[in-house]
């Protein structure tokens, strides 16, 4: 049976806005983490009664949440058929990178100016935090290390709310991201870059830290006819027709 206590970032807001989730809150927090993870992967059926008895509660927040996560894209409800979880949209991905690469080059220019040397130290404790998760082998906690090290950055720069937007846009990117770890030299590639990056910050230079986070983020968009190509049934749309597209307007 599932865990059905609130997650880590759940359980952060709640607290900082001084409420409590819903039941309905809860399995829609739940699920989305289940379904950007990959445990719940692309074309999975989500069952209604399985999910109101693992979170002992009723059919109607099950039904609210579910209403909720396909706003999001992230499950499509079947008339007289049920509820499975949606492919990833090939043709928002490039979009969702390009925006994230203009919000981020925001905040590491901006981490480059005015990062104190606390700030410069907890980033280079999160690269250590992120070799060891390589070492392990953990790819769930390369991952939050990942995602852990990018706020920093913003919160160095002065502007975590603009990591709150990031946040917002790139949902689908997230499960793209996690198909992506598992490639030979992924992870040890992502770690480099990160280096890197950290190091144009600690020496005040703009400039490059613009170059590498968008050299690091730009470098999605060439791996999606591989990834695509390893896991089809993850995917819905024509990867050929994105970097057409893509190519018209870059």
């Amino acid at each position: 049976m599932a865990d059905w206590t609130i997650g880590g970032d759940a359980r952060r807001v709640a607290a900082a806005n001084g409420a409590s989730l819903t039941a309905a809150q809860l399995v829609h927090e739940r699920l989305r983490d289940e379904i950007v993870s990959l445990q719940r992967r692309p074309g999975d059926v989500i069952y209604e009664k399985e999910i109101a008895q693992e979170a002992q509660v009723s059919r109607t927040p099950v039904r609210e949440a579910l209403l909720r996560l396909a706003d999001e894209k992230l499950v499509e409800i079947v008339p007289k058929s049920g509820t499975i979880v949606a492919r990833i949209p090939v043709a928002k991905l490039p979009e969702i990178i390009l925006a994230r690469t203009a919000l981020e080059t925001i905040t590491v220019r901006a981490a480059a100016e005015r990062a104190r040397g606390s700030d410069i130290a907890g980033l280079r404790a999160l690269i250590e935090l992120q070799r060891e998760t390589l070492e392990a082998g953990d790819q769930a906690g390369f991952h939050a290390a990942d995602e852990t090290m990018h706020r920093a950055i913003a919160e160095a720069a002065g502007l975590p709310g603009i990591w709150e937007m990031v946040q917002q846009i790139k949902v689908q990117l997230d499960r793209f991201r996690r198909l992506t770890l598992p490639q030979p030299h992924r992870m040890e590639l992502a770690l480099d870059e990160h280096a890197a990056l950290v190091d144009a910050i600690a020496a005040h230079d703009g400039d490059t830290a613009v170059a590498r986070v968008s050299a690091h983020l730009e470098g999605l968009t060439a791996s999606l006819a591989t990834i695509r190509e390893l896991n089809p049934d993850y995917f819905a749309g024509d990867v050929e027709a994105v970097y057409t597209r893509w190519a018209a307007v870059a």
